[in-house]
C-alpha cells in the first residue's frame, strides 16, 4: 500500500457552506439552506478516504468547496499546509494541476465537439506538460493506462460513439493527464450499468496501487465505499458524523446515520462484503 504522506494535500479546518434560497415570480428571499456546518477534514497522500452519506447530505458541496470552486462562508481550507486564499499564483496552478476531479455523468463531463485525442490534449496543453510534438504518443499512453486500445482511431472519435463505461475512462485518463496527487471522484460510477461498475473500480485499484495516487470517493452507495476505501468520513445534513477506519465505521457503526446506510446495503442481506468486482469488458458502440 502507498505510504500516507505527513502534510493533507487538502484540508477543510471547520468550513461552513449556506445557500439562499429564493423562489416565486419576484424570487423572494425564503430562506437559507445550510449545505456544511463546520466541518473539518483532511486528504492525505496515498489515501483512498470514502464519502458517504444520502443525496443532498452536503458531499458534493465539501467537495466544491475543498477544490476552491465554491468559497466557504466560515472557516479554512489548506493546500499543502496553505490557506487557499494566501495561495501565489505558481501554487494555484500547481493546485489545478495536482488535484483533479471525475464528475458522476462521464456524457456531460466530455465536451462532445470534442475528439477523444482532443479531450486528452487540452490538459497537456493547458499545464505545458508534453511537447506538440509528443501530445498524440502521451494520449495513447493515457488511453492504455485506463484500459483502453491504444490507437489512432479511438482519438479521433467523439464521445458519443463510445459506451459509457468508455466515456468514464476517458474522464478518468483526462484527470491523470496531469499526473495529480489527488483524483476527487464524485460518484464515479453510478451513471453507469451495473455489467461496467466493477471495471471502473478494479481501473482505480490498479491506479493506486500502480501509481500511489490518493483518492476521495464520494458516493451514497456504502457498497462502493467498502470496496475502495480504507477510511471512511460519513456526512449527514452537512456535517460530519463519523469518521475512521473503513473496517471500523463500517463494522462497527456508531452512529444511526452509517448503521441505516449499511441496513440499505444489499450485500448486508447475506452477511457477506463483497470484494471489488471483475466484470467482462464493455462493449464499444458506434454512433
Amino acid at each position: 500500500m502507498p505510504e500516507v504522506g505527513p502534510v493533507p494535500i487538502l484540508a477543510a479546518e471547520g468550513i461552513s457552506r449556506r445557500y439562499q434560497v429564493r423562489g416565486g415570480s419576484a424570487s423572494r428571499h425564503l430562506g437559507v439552506v445550510q449545505a456544511l456546518e463546520r466541518v473539518s477534514f483532511e486528504l492525505r497522500q496515498g489515501e483512498i478516504v470514502g464519502v458517504v452519506g444520502r443525496s443532498g447530505a452536503g458531499k458534493s458541496t465539501l467537495a466544491r468547496v475543498l477544490l476552491g470552486l465554491e468559497p466557504a462562508d466560515e472557516g479554512t481550507v489548506l493546500y499543502a499546509g496553505s490557506p487557499l486564499q494566501n495561495l501565489s499564483r505558481n501554487d494555484l496552478q500547481r493546485l489545478r494541476r495536482s488535484v483533479q476531479i471525475v464528475f458522476q455523468d462521464p456524457h456531460s463531463s466530455l465536451d462532445p465537439r470534442q475528439s477523444i485525442g482532443g479531450i486528452l490534449s487540452e490538459p497537456l496543453a493547458v499545464h505545458n506538460l508534453v511537447p506538440r510534438s509528443r501530445r498524440r504518443e502521451r494520449c495513447l499512453e493515457l488511453l492504455s493506462g485506463v484500459g483502453l486500445p491504444p490507437d489512432e482511431d479511438l482519438l479521433g472519435r467523439p464521445p458519443r460513439e463510445l459506451s459509457g463505461g468508455e466515456r468514464q475512462r476517458v474522464a478518468i485518463a483526462r484527470a491523470i493527464a496531469c499526473n495529480p496527487e489527488l483524483l476527487i471522484l464524485d460518484e464515479p460510477v453510478s451513471a453507469l450499468d451495473v455489467s461496467v461498475r466493477g471495471q471502473v473500480l478494479n481501473l482505480l485499484l490498479d491506479l493506486h496501487r500502480r501509481t500511489g495516487l490518493a483518492m476521495m470517493v464520494i458516493a451514497h452507495d456504502v457498497r462502493l465505499i467498502s470496496h475502495l476505501c480504507v477510511r471512511v468520513a460519513v456526512v449527514a445534513e452537512g456535517r460530519i458524523v463519523e469518521e475512521g477506519p473503513a473496517g471500523q465505521v463500517l463494522g462497527r457503526p456508531a452512529n444511526p446515520v452509517t448503521a441505516e446506510l449499511l441496513a440499505s446495503a444489499t450485500w448486508l442481506e447475506t452477511g457477506r462484503q463483497a470484494g471489488p468486482a471483475i466484470a467482462s469488458r464493455e462493449p464499444r458502440t458506434g454512433s
